[in-house]
């Protein structure tokens, strides 16, 4: 590509050659040669033509998470999050729909008035009222709901970062829609260096329309051009041949995607933000720069099993054919049942047929990936072959008995280390510990009672903190200090791992209770507090670490009412990480209970609310 720089003004400009490019590099050094002793580039004509860019319709829900994902730096699955949390608050309208038309009863300047009242936005909407509103463009009415607007003024203070991005951008695009649209003047200057031609174009704002409140769709100042006039020379800064490659198109960004989906009858707009975090979370796809969705190793060879057993199951065509056929329902046109006999045969032979081929689906996989039974690194032993289980470190983690071909899911945060190689006397397995970091909570578990409790409160995905065995010493029976006083059925459990930094941590919520920090060692006992119904608690130091009054070494006694222990002890609230593993179930073992001795809920909450106020 030959490229020519003049001197226009103050600022140097390149020149688009006419005859675009050439891929024979000798011909294209000989048209460099033809013109390289020219010191001017002569304008043949200027040419200028006005032209408009059209304000945008009515904001949808795809819209939203296209412009969230692109200009805001926010995932779809997380705008959506906040645009609900926005909508419960008041903020905006319903933020699920289909709809690009705001319908005719639509109060569109009593929303412009109640726009007046935020700060960021009070003066250039106070000028679009004086000047007149533009009837919006007409989209699609999709008989859902209206599309998305703001409902209630806010300022920045009013809500937190996020919230204030989406918020924003809401009330932005609503006053854009009834807007005039961007006026521009378009120049583009013909020159002539010998016998190529080359062409420079640019844009200067006649009015700015909409991009006033939308400026990042706006022309900016760099692309206007300085007065040109035909006939005159032009100085040639530099002529030079600059060489390129073809390149592959770049990965596709979440807005692309969403657009594409939303094309080709992918998911709807409450489903495509969640297909999109799915294959996230899942290790398909890593979200890379510019929020662009880069493919792993996995989703690969997934994709190309899927191909190779049955194409069909990678298409949007199938996805499609099932929405045709449910409007054709919803219009009258074929019959319910029909359909839906019609779709469960046809899966229902795909799924047989994907069963019976699967070996292609494992030979694929055996070529790319380590076989799970010789990756990970050996942590705890199995409680049935008494063989390491390994810890596949990969998401999603988990543990792996390559000797009983078993695969137990663990917490997907924090750190997962063995404790002490005790044994769980149910199941025989090795205990864990879990530490969600200096400031989260930790707790004890097996690995075979939380993929599978044992008794029926405990929730899946529980630790020893929830278990009700009798005999266990890391059980809730045998470490439960008292009820929980932030939440109505946990029971604050003494871990047995926190040492020196002892924490007593809610088995329900996120509430935690530190004391006796360096003590050597802190063992919950049978008897209770008479004030309080509490576990009596049992206390060791070392003499040189010891905080107990009268450098004392050992005290036994209530942490909330023993004036030895009390002032030893500060409540915080864990700072809770994502947690994609097996959710806790709010029934577990400890339900309702308040400490072991069951004492008097009406007094225990009050003397917790009087300790911690």
């Amino acid at each position: 590509v030959l490229q020519a720089q003049v001197q226009l003004g103050e600022r140097t400009f390149t020149l688009q050659w006419d005859r675009g490019r050439v891929f024979d590099r000798e011909v294209a050094q000989v048209f460099l040669t033809r013109i390289n002793g020219i010191n001017d580039a002569r304008v043949v004509s200027v040419v200028q033509k006005e032209k408009t860019k059209a304000r945008p319709l009515a904001l949808n829900t795809v819209e939203l998470m296209r412009a969230a994902s692109s200009g805001l730096g926010m995932g779809p699955h997380h705008a959506m999050q906040v645009a609900e949390r926005l909508y419960t608050q008041g903020y905006i309208s319903y933020p699920r729909t289909e709809t690009t038309s705001y319908p005719d009863s639509f109060d569109l300047r009593g929303t412009l008035k109640l726009l007046q009242r935020v700060p960021d936005l009070s003066s250039d909407v106070g000028d679009l009222l004086s000047r007149g509103t533009t009837h919006p463009k007409k989209g699609h009415d999709a008989g859902d709901h209206p599309p998305i607007t703001p409902t209630r003024d806010a300022s920045r203070s009013d809500m937190d970062a996020d919230s204030w991005k989406v918020y924003d951008y809401i009330a932005r695009h609503f006053v854009a829609t009834v807007s005039e649209d961007l006026k521009y003047m378009q120049t583009t200057a013909q020159f002539q260096v010998g016998d190529e031609g080359f062409t420079l174009t640019g844009k200067s704002v006649v009015a700015p329309g909409f991009s006033r409140f939308m400026p990042w769709q706006g022309i900016g100042a760099e692309e206007a051009l300085p007065p040109i006039t035909s006939g005159t020379a032009y100085p040639l800064q530099q002529m030079k041949l600059a060489e390129h490659k073809t390149s592959p198109p770049d990965y596709l960004t979440e807005s692309e995607l969403i657009s594409l989906m939303d094309k080709h009858g992918i998911g709807t707009d409450a489903s495509i933000p969640v297909h999109i975090n799915n294959v996230c979370q899942r290790n398909y796809v890593t979200v890379g720069s510019g929020r662009r969705l880069i493919p792993t190793n996995l989703g690969i060879v997934l994709v190309h099993g899927y191909r190779k057993i049955d194409p069909d199951l990678i298409m949007p065509t199938m996805r499609a054919a099932v929405e045709q056929q449910l409007g054709l329902i919803a219009q009258g046109q074929v019959d319910f049942d029909a359909v839906l006999g019609h779709t469960l045969a046809v899966f229902r032979l795909k799924f047989c047929y994907f069963v019976t081929s699967i070996q292609q689906m494992d030979d694929l996989f055996e070529v790319t990936f380590t076989p799970l039974s010789e990756s990970g690194k050996p942590l705890s032993r199995c409680g049935k072959c008494r063989r390491y289980l390994k810890l596949v470190a990969s998401k999603p983690s988990r543990l792996h008995c390559g000797q009983c071909n078993e695969t137990h899911a663990i917490p997907q945060t924090g750190n997962v280390r063995s404790f002490r190689e005790i044994r769980c006397p149910l199941d025989d397995f090795e205990l864990l510990q879990w530490n969600g970091g200096a400031k989260g909570k930790s707790y004890i578990f097996c690995p075979y009672c939380y993929n599978h409790p044992p008794f029926r409160e405990m929730g899946r995905g529980s630790g020893c903190n929830s278990c009700a065995h009798p005999t266990c010493p890391q059980s809730m029976l045998a470490l439960g200090v008292c009820a929980c006083p932030g939440c109505p059925t946990g029971v604050l459990v003494l871990d047995p791992a926190s040492s020196p930094r002892w924490k007593v941590a809610c088995n329900r919520c996120d509430v935690i209770i530190q004391l006796c920090e360096d003590a050597r060692k802190i063992s919950v006992e049978d008897e209770q507090c008479d004030e309080c119904g509490s576990q009596m608690v049992s206390v060791e130091y070392k003499l040189e670490k010891t905080k107990l009054p009268g450098a004392q070494t050992e005290a036994t006694g209530c942490i909330f009412c023993d004036p030895s222990l009390s002032p030893l002890v500060e409540r915080h609230q864990a700072l809770r990480p994502r947690h994609n593993g097996p959710r806790r179930g709010g029934g577990g073992r400890g339900a309702g209970r308040r400490g072991r001795g069951r004492p008097k809920p009406k007094d225990k909450m009050a003397q917790l609310a009087a300790y911690f106020v």
